[in-house]
């Protein structure tokens, strides 16, 4: 199953839109917070909560089931800046999650660690480590998960 997953558009409803026409073989969009919208005006995407958004009705975190697996897709502005990853994982854990989708550093990540996947996805409208701006393909699969960033230097 091929999952796109996104972060921190700020705003720029445009991206999101043409994310979705890039990908129309997606079975699901993931949003990881920082929207600045109302979330209702993207029915095509899972969205969470992060620290910037004021508008709509937000869920702050969100387990989705994915066969045999589970994403926890949160903000992560509500976790330690120097012990994210570490955090992460044990609350993927804690619901019996073994891939987490995170926003809110505006620098693409990927890691595995304990049996946990961690994904970020940077960000679709300020990256902040120097890359393009970027999101991720997840591919995922009954005993696989794989996982591509993807860097958009002119959006």
């Amino acid at each position: 199953m091929k999952i796109v997953v996104v972060s921190d558009s700020h705003g720029r409803n445009d991206i999101l839109k043409t994310i979705q026409e890039k990908h129309p073989n997606a079975k699901l969009f993931i949003h990881c917070g920082d929207l600045e919208d109302d979330p209702m005006n993207f029915p095509g995407y899972i969205i969470v909560r992060g620290n910037n958004d004021y508008f709509g009705r937000f869920e702050n975190e969100r387990i989705i089931p994915i066969g045999k697996h589970q994403i926890y897709v949160t903000h992560s502005h509500r976790f330690s800046y120097f012990l994210r990853s570490e955090q992460l994982v044990n609350r993927a854990k804690e619901l019996n999650c073994d891939i987490v989708c995170f926003g809110h550093t505006h620098v693409s990540f990927l890691d595995r660690f304990d049996g946990v996947t961690l994904v970020n996805p940077g960000s679709l409208s300020h990256s902040r480590d120097g890359k393009p701006c970027s999101y991720a393909i997840l591919d995922i699969n009954e005993d696989d998960v794989q996982v591509e960033l993807k860097f958009e230097p002119e959006w």
